[in-house]
């Protein structure tokens, strides 16, 4: 095979050939098998134009007039693509390498007994400062999340209920979150919001079983929470009332809110 034609071989495979000497070449190519196996043997130099930058380029086009820059251009790549493989082969050696070390401290940490090494990760958030507002054990949110708003806490003398009340002013009116305690059962209960105009309002109902809540038989205080359009400045108190089958309530406690 003429220097010519391997010349037009490379040149082809790169894709720099005009169209005419492209058709020339590619009728040269049906009846001559040595260019085609040469073409074969190029086929890979073609994938490593995405690595190359455009003064890379530049020089594989001088390859046209220069059989001897294409010499060069052909090493040099082959080159860089060994180069290139024996660092990937490296980065995946040394991945392996740490990789199993680690692996190695964490399988014989498991096996002494211990624990696995912290692995880091994102920041997290700071959690928030624990208030220092003094509660009883059973206010809504004691040993959890602390409930927001004003507190307040009542006991009524005749029924021997007991309830914490935390109350919010918001945008749409007032939250309400409570506990209930010493509150036996079985009764219907609701809680009903007294406006300074004396009109009412029932924002909550629920139903006490037979054990109640904070009592000897069941320790656990009803927690619930509820909300109601009126302003906070508007209410002037909330009760907690048992319902008997007429739907008339009876006092169990009375909240202040002022």
């Amino acid at each position: 095979m003429s220097r010519v034609d391997h010349m037009d071989v490379a040149a082809y495979a790169l894709g720099v050939l005009d169209e005419q000497d492209m058709e020339r070449f590619e009728e040269h190519l049906a009846t001559c098998w040595a260019c085609a196996a040469e073409l074969e043997t190029m086929v890979p130099v073609v994938g490593l134009l995405s690595d190359i930058d455009e003064e890379s380029v530049t020089a594989l086009e001088q390859t046209h007039s220069n059989p001897v820059l294409l010499d060069r251009t052909l090493v040099a790549m082959r080159t860089h693509r060994r180069k290139a493989r024996f660092r990937q082969i490296l980065a995946t050696a040394a991945a392996v390498v740490v990789f199993g070390g680690i692996t190695g401290v964490v399988f014989s940490n498991l096996s002494d007994g211990g624990t696995a090494p912290p692995i880091a990760g994102p920041p997290t958030a700071p959690l928030d400062p624990p208030s220092t507002r003094p509660g009883n054990s059973g206010d809504p949110g004691t040993g959890g999340n602390l409930q927001e708003g004003k507190q307040v806490n009542v006991t009524d003398p005749n029924t021997g209920v007991k309830a914490t009340f935390f109350l919010v002013s918001k945008d749409f009116g007032t939250n309400v979150a409570f506990t209930l305690g010493r509150l036996p059962g079985p009764r219907e209960c609701r809680l009903v919001v007294v406006r300074e105009d004396a009109s009412t309002e029932v924002i909550s109902s629920w139903s006490v079983p037979p054990g109640g809540y904070g009592t000897n038989s069941n320790p656990q205080q009803l927690a619930l929470a509820a909300a109601t359009a009126s302003k906070l400045d508007d209410v002037k108190h909330f009760q907690v009332q048992e319902v008997d089958g007429k739907g008339v309530g009876t006092p169990l406690v009375t909240v202040p809110t002022g």
